[in-house]
């Protein structure tokens, strides 16, 4: 078959093979190109040294020379270019001891991880495939390139990459490398949270994030995520439900888009509800404070995945208020009052939480919820549209007002905006300058 290859991959490849060696592009950009997509990047695998690529091209960045691997840059792109090697033995389930260069491209090949990521082209010799790579593509199956237990010891990551690869793909795992998953699953527990966090999200943000049922059916979260597996095995008997509180979760996970803040927040929204489960003697499950509960464990959670401080904090947020306002029937002033408490940065996000957090359940009462919502979002719309002011942020006086005006820095005058605050949230039309100006000297002298 022929891949058609950007025109500066083709140009290294065919300075490097002018030079007497080999050079094919190889990887996840050979796959990705298999399937009628284009690659986020072009890698290239050559039988020539370090040294000698670093004489063939002008501009070269050494960024893994220790490893066979040289950037090299033509008009200010760079393309990694990265020597046929051998991995020696791996000491941590993560990197080799050491690495020795080869000139045979089968060696290469034979290092890594799934048939899928192990073919390389030129456009001399075409598609080299020896392991299957294409049919596998073909028949939609991930599997270990070799034996899947040294795969999978070698190097541990490898295994949550399978099952994110499977779901970014929507491909089945060779049944060898599911039994190697399971059985070395603990393995993971030597790879770094930033690695794991990584890989998680990615599967996270996968067409397929229900794809986490094989995670915890393989024994993997139970070694980085144990929360998981306990709200897979927590039931919901309650007439607004259908699912257990796992199952729950992996369909709403599929009804919001795929962003971060987004597919995270689905995770967490219910993930407390084992640690506070109740039963009444009819037998029905009650979650009382679960939201609360929530909060707490999606911050202790994302923080043990080194998840960044913004994240947690957005993520962890819409968790608390998932339930905000359930079952009220909202007017403009209710919805402001909401904007200004769960955040303008996050509400519009917590209305496409409270969608799919809806459209998870049962079919009890869902119309009825959904009506409702379309009002909050309705409300919303309408209050975005007018550009009423919901926050301190878009107040008509700020602090700066008001010691121009002679009232004095402190706590009073951070009281005096809220409660100017509270007025126009009550009032939109209230929110002038002249009128809260006056107002703010004159609560200071009421009091």
């Amino acid at each position: 078959m022929t891949i058609e290859l950007p025109k500066k991959v083709n140009t290294i490849i065919e300075t490097i093979r002018a030079a007497g060696h080999e050079a094919y592009a190889v990887g996840g950009c050979v796959r990705d190109s298999i399937l009628g997509r284009i690659p986020d990047d072009w890698d290239i695998t050559t039988s020539a040294r370090p040294e000698e690529i670093k004489t063939l091209f002008r501009h070269t960045i050494d960024t893994g020379i220790e490893h066979g691997t040289v950037t090299v840059m033509l008009e200010k792109e760079g393309f990694e270019v990265t020597t046929y090697r051998i991995d020696g033995e791996y000491e941590d389930y993560r990197h080799p001891k050491e690495v020795m260069f080869t000139d045979k491209l089968t060696e290469d090949l034979k290092r890594r991880d799934f048939t899928i990521n192990a073919m390389a082209y030129n456009d001399s010799r075409g598609l080299v495939d020896i392991f299957g790579g294409k049919k596998d593509l073909q028949q939609g199956i991930i599997r270990c390139v070799g034996d899947a237990r040294e795969r999978f010891t070698e190097d541990a990551l490898r295994i949550l990459r399978a099952i994110r690869f499977s779901a970014q793909l929507g491909y089945k795992i060779e049944e060898k490398t599911r039994e190697a998953i399971e059985e070395l699953a603990s393995s993971l527990k030597y790879i770094s949270a930033e690695r794991i966090q990584a890989e998680f999200i990615k599967l996270l943000l996968s067409p397929h994030p229900d794809y986490l049922h094989i995670a915890y059916d393989t024994g993997v979260t139970k070694v980085f995520f144990p929360e998981w597996d306990k709200a897979m095995e927590t039931p919901q008997n309650h007439p607004h439900h259908c699912y257990g509180v796992g199952e729950h979760i992996l369909h709403s996970l599929q009804e919001v888009p795929p962003d971060k803040v987004l597919r995270l927040s689905m995770l967490f929204h219910d993930i407390a509800k084992p640690e506070v489960m109740e039963i009444d003697d009819k037998g029905i499950t009650h979650f009382h404070g679960h939201a609360k509960a929530g909060e707490i464990m999606s911050r202790d959670i994302l923080k043990r995945l080194r998840m960044d401080n913004d994240t947690i904090n957005k993520v962890s947020r819409l968790v608390l208020y998932h339930d905000y306002g359930k079952g009220i029937t909202p007017d403009k002033k209710i919805v402001r009052r909401a904007i200004n408490k769960v955040g303008e940065d996050i509400f519009p996000s917590l209305l496409l939480i409270k969608k799919a957090d809806i459209l998870a359940q049962s079919e009890y009462k869902r119309e009825e919820k959904l009506k409702n919502l379309e009002i909050w979002e309705n409300c919303y719309q309408e209050i975005c549209k007018n550009k009423e002011c919901v926050s301190l942020k878009t107040l008509a006086v700020n602090g700066k007002d008001l010691i121009e005006a002679g009232m004095k820095p402190g706590q009073e005058m951070g009281d005096v905006l809220e409660k100017l605050l509270q007025q126009v949230l009550e009032n939109p039309s209230l929110n002038t300058r002249e009128y809260l100006l006056s107002q703010a000297f004159k609560s200071t002298s009421d009091a």
